[in-house]
């Protein structure tokens, strides 16, 4: 949103003078610093809210609301109630104890209050003196002598004056440190002045989308929103559920989903090789597993071989739940680009995952005859210098990385197909970088992203609009379900217990090691106190460390230990969360369990149960528990289902946090909330392809309106 000022006569902003001869103003265009009281130290606060129009002051919708239209009896107070009283203040004093520094008795024909104040300028000890009649606003509370509001909002009430309660229920907006409610107040009723006066805020809809959903215009929506009636139902409205703002969210869903739409039409357009089936390659890689793919996988691949043979770059999502083959899946994408005579690049977020996929493809593919490179952070010069040069000449097919791949040094003969793992945990920005290393400028890579956190089909449908997505929803045959308990630490020893019976039955086990803290020197410490306890209480047993602070080869040896059954007990931080795989380990202990997320928890409890044996994961908390980290382990305890657990996630979390993108700035909603208007989803759908078929010239108005320069955020 441009932040230019836009010169027009003052008179046509107020008053009477505005009438149908002028042009009318349109609120889009016009800067905040047209309202009065803005000047340009709060047009640059105002910014830093996104918030450079009018309209977007309109756009700023309030949190929630006060009931001020009318005046309480003393004596019909309750503790918490929020209320406008007056009365006369019968007797102020100034106490020498404490932090209360004004302390006023105030009266009316049915009972007392106190205002307290701990801050007094001298303004307010003259007002505030014995026989003052005023009027007060404030949060009733229980104090030392009675009833009483701290530093109320107050006026004076002169004997010949009549003061009229508020009309309107009054807004509480979302705000920052030098904004206060009484000026958003007044830069909103501004905005809504001259709304009423006959400035233009384009009601972009279409007149049949509003009348299929019953919606008022936008006009009306934005008036009742800023201004409820002093009988709107509060309810509806502190929910958000109110038609006003269901017309508000409704409008800016469709904006973002028509903008993703764009997005992959605009993709669609581009140039890309397109990678015939050959079936040599794969069919020699399927008769050598020890495995059948499962019939969700086989459905995965046909819609994978389907892009993938069309001349414009794939753009697909395949969502897969902790250890339903996505990696197979991937690896024969893999060799329909190399069998079509063209490189791939797989990046991944961990030096660990990383590591566990080049081990899987250098497997499964290098007696095919296909050369997997490795390229990661740690690697000595001499060999990246190789590594990069083999690279760039063709000699590496398939090279498997973490962000070093993004580097500009990395260079690539002829990249054609891109596997991302764990998207979301990639930024756009560097998504981007990679894909631009693409075969050349007029021709770009194909993209196949996966993710093993399930993501609800809510979410799906309105941040990843711009992909085609697949879901592997079967596990393989021999997967048996995880058993999960959730047992106070208090009850350590008997875990320590379990876990020598298990191991000395023939099988492995984990014990996971969690910091709230961010620093890896202290998780990496707590593993290794927690390595050398387990050592003295189970002498017997051969006890392995593996943590984020050890070098690449150490952590593949102890890897390597573990997986060939050399070590009975792995102990380990959230390093392991993902890539490792070893069907005998039947046992997990999950320290500290109440600090994790559900993802989380739920992508270490898959490295589990990978065998055939029944296999149990230990979720060992602390107390006290909060009333969210009961929930989460309760959720945990209930079920092993990615996408029940996703979606449980989502309503605990919320989408930010789900997706990622509060770092990325993926999703970056206004107005509308993706749980509370899920419902609103499937028609949201429905507009968007009847705008994009009946009305385009009105896609990209209300795109700008609702994401400003905010629809490049995800050209990727």
């Amino acid at each position: 949103m441009s932040n230019t000022r836009v010169e027009l006569p003052f008179h046509s902003l107020y008053g009477s003078s505005m009438n149908a001869t002028l042009n009318p103003i349109d609120l889009s265009q016009l800067p905040t610093q047209h309202l009065q009281g803005i000047g340009s130290r709060l047009a640059e606060q105002l910014a830093k809210l996104g918030i450079y129009s009018v309209q977007d002051i309109l756009f700023h919708l309030p949190l929630r609301y006060q009931d001020r239209t009318r005046v309480y009896p003393l004596a019909s107070l309750t503790v918490g109630d929020h209320v406008v009283i007056d009365g006369h203040i019968t007797t102020v004093t100034s106490p020498r104890v404490g932090k209360t520094r004004l302390l006023c008795q105030m009266r009316d024909a049915t009972g007392r209050i106190y205002l307290r104040f701990f801050h007094v300028n001298p303004a307010q000890r003259t007002t505030l003196k014995e026989g003052a009649h005023i009027r007060c606003f404030g949060e009733v509370r229980r104090g030392q002598y009675g009833l009483e509001l701290i530093h109320p909002e107050y006026r004076l009430i002169s004997p010949d004056t009549l003061i009229p309660v508020e009309e309107n229920l009054t807004p509480i907006y979302p705000t920052t440190e030098g904004l206060s409610q009484l000026m958003w107040r007044k830069l909103t009723q501004q905005a809504l002045h001259l709304l009423e006066k006959g400035a233009v805020l384009h009601d972009i809809l279409p007149d049949s989308v509003l009348q299929t959903f019953n919606f008022p215009s936008l006009k009306q929506a934005l008036i009742f929103v800023h201004r409820p009636p002093a009988d709107a139902p509060v309810n509806l409205l502190l929910e958000g559920k109110h038609i006003s703002q269901k017309r508000l969210a409704f409008e800016e869903l469709l904006a973002h989903r028509l903008s993703l739409l764009n997005l992959k039409q605009s993709f669609q357009l581009q140039q890309a090789h397109p990678l015939i089936k050959k079936d040599h390659l794969i069919a020699e890689l399927i008769n050598q597993l020890p495995f059948k793919l499962t019939t969700a996988q086989q459905n995965v691949l046909v819609e994978i071989d389907r892009d993938l043979a069309k001349p414009h770059p794939m753009l697909r999502l395949v969502q897969g739940d902790v250890g339903s083959g996505k990696t197979i899946v991937a690896a024969i994408a893999l060799l329909q680009a190399i069998e079509n005579g063209y490189q791939a690049a797989v990046l991944a977020p961990t030096e660990l995952l990383v590591e566990q996929h080049y081990r899987n493809f250098d497997a499964w593919l290098t007696p095919l005859g296909v050369k997997v490179g490795l390229l990661s952070g740690h690697m000595k010069a001499s060999v990246r210098r190789n590594t990069l040069a083999a690279l760039a000449k063709g000699e590496i097919h398939i090279i498997v990385g973490t962000h070093a791949i993004f580097q500009k040094q990395v260079e690539f003969e002829k990249l054609v197909l891109i596997i991302v793992d764990e998207q979301h945990r990639f930024g756009v920005q560097q998504r981007a970088l990679l894909r631009e290393k693409g075969v050349n400028a007029n021709f770009y890579p194909h993209q196949l992203i996966m993710t093993a956190t399930p993501i609800p089909r809510t979410l799906a449908m309105s941040v990843y609009a711009d992909l085609d997505y697949s879901i592997i929803d079967e596990l393989p045959p021999g997967r048996t379900p995880v058993n999960t308990l959730v047992i106070s630490n208090s009850r350590r020893d008997e875990v320590i217990t379990r876990i020598h019976e298990a191991c000395v039955s023939g099988r492995q086990a984990y014990w996971v090691c969690t910091l709230i803290a961010e620093s890896d020197v202290l998780q990496c410490q707590a593993a290794e106190e927690t390595a050398a306890a387990l050592q003295q209480a189970l002498s017997d047993l051969k006890i392995g460390l593996i943590h984020g602070r050890m070098k690449p080869k150490e952590k593949e040896d102890v890897m390597g230990h573990f997986k060939q059954g050399q070590l009975d007990l792995l102990v380990a931080t959230t390093v392991i969360e993902v890539g490792v795989d070893v069907p005998n380990a039947s046992l997990m202990i999950i320290e500290n369990a109440e600090r994790l997320g559900l993802a989380q928890l739920h992508q270490l409890r898959g490295r589990i149960g990978r065998g055939k044996i029944a296999s149990h994961c230990v979720l060992l908390y602390q107390m006290p528990l909060s009333q969210l980290a009961k929930q989460r382990l309760a959720v945990m305890r209930e079920t092993t289902d990615g996408f029940k657990i996703a979606q449980r996630d989502l309503e605990l979390r919320g989408p930010g946090e789900v997706l990622g993108t509060r770092q990325t700035g993926e999703i970056n909603l206004r107005v509308a909330d993706l749980m509370r208007d899920a419902e609103l989803l499937p028609f949201v759908q429905q507009a968007a392809y009847l705008l994009l078929k009946e009305y385009a010239h009105l896609t990209e108005p209300l795109i700008k309106r609702w994401l400003g320069q905010g629809e490049q955020y995800a050209r990727v």
